[in-house]
């Protein structure tokens, strides 16, 4: 994504972005937490860069040599001066009951300090909008992973919606707007969520893409342009995230777990300036996470903030480093 001005400083800018990148992967680090996604393509990145973005960060189980969303949850942990050994276990167009039929073993290989997992993006492929098989699965999984720890900390994940549901294929969307789709979403996750103590919250990533429509950072409609000035978070299929839309979904998780106020990681965020967004783009969704999580009472806002699209010209370029 090209930056331009009159004067040159947004170059400058993202220049000194990366630098300052640099600067956070230097910050101590705090003990090692173990954090497992468990998810289909909506983890994995399908259908941007994220996918494969920072692999050698995280540990793909399954050997598929991905990074996706955990991989920019990594970045985010190390620029905060945090230390987490990341993993994931993904299929695609799947669910958790998909996960525990098939990949029993390798969930259990050790015992998780955290997981992360979430079902199909339609609660059930073949019956949308039902969670009967969400409130099935989600307790069975849990109790898999409780059984090798039982302090685990399991956070379900309330996925984001889907274009093309809402404005594409006959179901039990269509016509109905975003909200109506995020809603019926979460409630499913809020009713397996009570299904097993070893489950403890819900990440509000369907709430928090719905937050970046109504306040205007993101647009809401694919199907009829993008409006300018607004981000789409969907990529090409209207299904699927784009690389925005992966962002806000890792900003949310970052924040879930560690308690830190995205907005920390600032206009010249690592995984932001190498994916190519604008540092006023970084901002943006680092703003939208801000705003749901602490709604949840899930962050509070932070003592001191990075300056935003500070001059950075005295800085020389550099690349992030690997984690």
């Amino acid at each position: 994504m090209r930056q331009t001005d009159n004067g040159g400083s947004g170059w400058r800018t993202l220049r000194g972005a990366a630098t300052w990148c640099w600067l956070l992967f230097a910050l101590p680090t705090q003990a090692t937490s173990s954090l497992l996604f468990i998810g289909n393509s909506f983890t994995f990145g399908w259908g941007s860069p994220v996918q494969f973005y920072r692999a050698q960060t995280v540990t793909d189980l399954n050997g598929s040599g991905i990074g996706g969303v955990p991989a920019l949850f990594k970045v985010f942990t190390l620029e905060a001066g945090q230390d987490w050994a990341v993993f994931l276990e993904t299929q695609p167009g799947v669910g958790m009951d998909w996960h525990y039929a098939h990949r029993r073993e390798l969930l259990t290989s050790r015992p998780w300090d955290h997981v992360t997992m979430m079902g199909y993006s339609l609660l059930d492929r073949a019956k949308p909008g039902d969670p009967a098989l969400l409130v099935q699965s989600a307790p069975q999984l849990a109790a898999l992973l409780h059984g090798v720890n039982p302090r685990v900390d399991i956070q379900l994940e309330a996925t984001f919606p889907r274009a093309d549901q809402l404005y594409a294929v006959t179901g039990p969307w269509l016509g109905k707007g975003v909200d109506a789709m995020v809603h019926d979403i979460r409630a499913g996750y809020d009713l397996a969520a009570v299904t097993h103590p070893a489950i403890h919250g819900v990440v509000a990533v369907g709430e928090a893409w719905a937050r970046a429509m109504r306040s205007g950072v993101a647009d809401a409609n694919p199907y009829d342009g993008l409006e300018p000035g607004k981000l789409d978070l969907w990529t090409y299929d209207h299904y699927h995230a784009s690389a925005f839309g992966y962002y806000l979904k890792a900003l949310m998780m970052f924040g879930h777990f560690t308690g830190l106020d995205p907005r920390t990681l600032g206009a010249g965020e690592c995984a932001a300036y190498e994916l190519g967004f604008s540092p006023a783009q970084a901002s943006a969704l680092q703003q939208v996470a801000f705003e749901q999580l602490a709604s949840a009472g899930r962050v509070k806002p932070a003592a001191a903030l990075p300056a935003v699209d500070r001059p950075a010209a005295d800085r020389p370029a550099q690349r992030c480093p690997a984690g």
